[in-house]
């Protein structure tokens, strides 16, 4: 008989520890390099921009729209150059990132509200009100482990308005995506997490070079 107690029934396991980032974006230097790469590593980042621009055209007026990790502002360029109409939040925890989307918005960035502060922080959404859209591109993964991602989009849903919809693009785990399964979930995942936070249609509105959209609401 073996003497190897591997685990008892009350013993948890343990949790596995989040993933450390190799760059820190708060960093005025690491968030200008992101900056230069981010287009050129992934081209076909534009035709995602056109989906969420897309979207949220199809609300009747001033749309207004709180942008995740919003980083350096492409996404929000895009926005306003196609939408100018909208009323843009951004969210980051990066005053670097914030100084490069200023400056990337011009005249523009009076229009826009700007917020520092990290949607790692469980009290990140007390305050911000609600929207017509909640965007997010490239940012779930910076939660630093997939298994927030489930709280994080219940938050997200206090924030949407009745008629309000969840725009989430992330990378994915697969073969012809990423590799770590700990920070990034598969496209069967990013859906499934949507649905158990609680929104009733999640719709996949594009899926490209390791890259996928959702719309949830």
């Amino acid at each position: 008989m073996s003497t190897d107690n591997p685990r008892s029934p009350e013993q948890p396991f343990p949790i596995p520890p989040d993933v450390p980032s190799p760059i820190d974006l708060r960093n005025p230097k690491d968030a200008a390099e992101w900056e230069s790469t981010a287009m050129e590593k992934r081209p076909w980042r534009p035709e995602f921009f056109d989906a969420f621009a897309e979207q949220i055209g199809l609300v009747a007026g001033h749309a207004e729209v709180l942008e995740l990790g919003s980083g350096p502002g492409f996404l929000a360029a895009h926005i306003l150059g196609k939408l100018p109409q909208s009323r843009l939040h951004l969210l980051d925890f990066s005053d670097a990132m914030h100084a490069l989307a200023r400056a990337r918005l011009g005249s523009r960035a009076d229009l826009v509200h700007f917020i520092v502060r990290s949607f790692r922080e469980p009290s990140w959404p007390a305050g911000l009100g609600t929207y017509d859209y909640v965007v997010t591109n490239q940012a779930v993964h910076e939660l630093r482990h997939k298994r927030y991602a489930l709280e994080f989009h219940r938050a997200v849903r206090s924030l949407l308005r009745p008629n309000g919809a969840y725009l989430v693009c992330d990378h994915y785990a697969g073969d012809d995506g990423m590799k770590n399964q700990e920070l990034y979930m598969t496209v069967e995942e990013q859906r499934a997490a949507l649905h158990d936070a609680g929104y009733v249609t999640v719709d996949q509105l594009l899926y490209k070079g390791g890259l996928v959209l959702h719309r949830a609401v």
